[in-house]
């Protein structure tokens, strides 16, 4: 009688953990993180390597502006210039994101206008950032940095974006 009690007790306690085990697998589906959008893929190096490279690419339209015009860094600025070779501000924003497959409007105050409005705390890289009342802009690059074409007589180059007068920035 010991044995067939034992055995009713085990069978609950096996159906009870099998349905707690099964519980605890749902909800820790459920919580699994999704990778980050900045999360870097990794192939398998090809010649039968052993080691493993993670292979660079852009996250979305706005980090790939953002590499697009950190490349145009030296470029001189002119006037009215839309690139590729030299720029004004708002030349280089449509340029890098031409390069990034969007189409943006043409100038510092058509493309702070236009986009999705974006507070200074959220920024991220390749918002477009507008200062002294958007008569300039440039593009968003990350750890409080932006690339911009400054003014006549200087090169596109990077600068903080506290260094100038913050207008707001806008997301494409």
């Amino acid at each position: 009688m010991a044995d067939k009690s034992l055995q009713k007790k085990n069978d609950r306690l096996t159906r009870t953990t099998r349905g707690l085990l099964i519980g605890a697998v749902a909800v820790g589906a459920l919580a699994i993180p999704v990778a980050p959008a900045m999360a870097q893929p990794f192939t398998a190096p090809s010649g039968g390597g052993s080691s493993i490279q993670a292979t660079p690419v852009a996250s979305s339209t706005g980090q790939a502006a953002a590499n697009a015009a950190q490349s145009k860094v030296g470029s001189p600025y002119v006037w009215g210039a839309t690139g590729p070779n030299s720029f004004d501000c708002s030349g280089l924003v449509q340029w890098a994101y031409k390069q990034a497959g969007k189409s943006v409007p043409r100038t510092s105050y058509d493309q702070a206008a236009s986009g999705t409005p974006v507070a200074k705390s959220n920024l991220q890289p390749g918002d477009v950032v507008a200062f002294y009342g958007a008569d300039h802009v440039g593009i968003y690059i990350g750890n409080g940095s932006v690339v911009h074409a400054p003014t006549e007589g200087e090169n596109v180059k990077v600068s903080p974006v506290d260094a100038m007068p913050f207008s707001g920035a806008s997301r494409y």
